[in-house]
């Protein structure tokens, strides 16, 4: 398997898993249905967990365009192959965002909230603030990012070593991930990476749900501005701290 290959099925089986949760807890009739904020934080921890393990010794796992951004300002990942990475994470985002509607696609039907059919698929606010919205994003996405730098500073010194999520290994990452989600995920629903948001948000917009909410364009480019910035932002502080 090639590093793009890992990538896209990768975020793929992290999609598939974490819209999975959510449809299982939020649409009519699933048997997860009410279970709440911790089934979903606990379930998008494993899930990155699962895409981790699957792509770390092709492609360091990086499952998400901010990552690989913020790798490259380190000086850490090649410029060049991050379009690359970030076309490989959203074509897999959205493969994993179709699969979620086509295994609940009943349970899609039998729900008549609109903004529920649409919380498998792409993140939304809790309270409408873009500002405020933007911000949870970049400081979410900052401590995903600073802390990846420092759980992977030994590696990041052996060029052979594929640097990404699975660098720290699966365990730690998925232990980082939840925290953020129980700490920081109550404003946003914590995208922390632009493919996840964008390509489930895509999917959103082209499948027939029935009785379907608006995609909201308009809230869409802070889940994909807000992790790219916070990732800049660790890169820039961990190579001033460096």
């Amino acid at each position: 398997m090639n590093e793009l290959t890992a990538e896209f099925i990768g975020t793929a089986l992290m999609i598939l898993l974490g819209g999975g949760v959510v449809a299982n807890v939020v649409l009519n009739g699933t048997k997860g249905n009410n279970s709440g904020w911790i089934v979903i934080t606990t379930a998008w921890a494993l899930a990155v967990f699962t895409g981790v393990v699957v792509a770390a010794p092709y492609s360091g796992a990086h499952l998400n365009p901010a990552v690989s951004i913020a790798l490259a300002i380190a000086h850490k990942f090649d410029w060049a192959k991050v379009p690359l990475y970030a076309l490989a994470q959203l074509g897999g985002a959205m493969i994993g965002s179709l699969l979620v509607w086509l295994f609940y696609k009943d349970h899609f039907d039998a729900t008549a909230d609109k903004n529920l059919k649409a919380a498998p698929f792409a993140t939304a606010p809790a309270i409408r603030n873009l500002t405020s919205n933007l911000f949870s994003e970049i400081l979410a996405t900052f401590v995903l990012l600073f802390v990846i730098f420092y759980f992977t500073n030994a590696q990041l010194e052996d060029p052979k070593t594929p640097i990404g999520l699975g660098s720290i290994g699966a365990i730690p990452v998925a232990f980082l991930v939840w925290v953020l989600g129980l700490a920081l995920g109550g404003t946003t629903g914590y995208a922390m990476n632009p493919a996840r948001d964008l390509g489930p948000r895509i999917i959103h917009a082209i499948v027939p749900i029935k009785d379907k909410a608006k995609t909201d364009w308009a809230y869409a480019w802070v889940p994909v501005l807000g992790p790219i910035i916070g990732g800049s932002l660790a890169a820039m502080l961990y190579l001033i701290l460096s």
